[in-house]
């Protein structure tokens, strides 16, 4: 009765995984690990490897993979710089985390945190793409990100529209004015998680400061703020 019962409870975890993905998944240990935050595993015997943050990272290059190729057919007269604010637009944190709601991971990502915060249903999508890659191959993980992603939940029209990557625009603006740009980032511990500070130097001197519980983020809230600056 147990043995039937772990079973039941995975065909129905495939079920619901395949109302996601557009297709039957077949190796369900991947897309459980997908799911599994680190701040699960601290309270486990598990492995810190056992958690999505491998996953994490190999999705979050097939993912840029992925939409590079698509960018590129889409838009066949736009050159490099075109193409390389939209693609940093559509796999930004922030797109991931909503894209991350909107798909229902929510229902299925495992963390202990104090605070909920999106950005760990970002990473899940990333860690789902990574899973998809090593369950079926690329051309899933493409089906998947084009057909259930962008083309189902991404207006990119509006997005283009949309200017929200400051880290990009000010990089744009150091080397239009030929000033070194640096980020530094500090790191502390907040129970279960990190949190991390980015403060924005230009020639040397700090311009803007960004807290949040990743790297992007961070670096995109102190650029935002010496972007506002100068656009004042």
């Amino acid at each position: 009765m147990a043995f039937f019962n772990v079973f039941k409870r995975k065909t129905e975890f495939a079920l619901t995984l395949e109302r996601i993905l557009g297709f039957l998944p077949q190796h369900l240990q991947f897309y459980q690990q997908a799911f599994t935050h680190k701040s699960v595993i601290k309270d486990t015997d598990k492995q810190f490897f056992e958690s999505n943050e491998r996953l994490e990272f190999l999705g979050d290059a097939i993912l840029s993979a992925i939409v590079s190729h698509y960018l590129f057919n889409k838009f066949p007269f736009e050159d490099e710089g075109f193409l390389t604010q939209l693609r940093s637009r559509l796999v930004s944190r922030k797109t991931l985390n909503d894209l991350g709601v909107k798909i229902g991971l929510n229902a299925f990502v495992k963390a202990k945190l104090d605070k909920e915060s999106k950005t760990i249903y970002g990473d899940a999508l990333e860690a789902l793409i990574g899973a998809i890659y090593l369950d079926r191959g690329y051309s899933y993980a493409e089906k998947f990100v084009v057909q259930q992603l962008i083309q189902t939940h991404l207006d990119i029209d509006a997005i283009i529209q949309t200017e929200t990557d400051f880290k990009s625009r000010v990089l744009e603006w150091t080397q239009r004015e030929k000033q070194p740009l640096e980020f530094r980032i500090t790191e502390q511990e907040e129970k279960n998680t990190k949190l991390f500070t980015a403060e924005l130097f230009i020639d040397g001197v700090g311009k803007g400061k960004g807290t949040a519980y990743s790297k992007k983020k961070a670096e995109q809230l102190a650029a935002e703020q010496f972007f506002k600056e100068i656009k004042e």
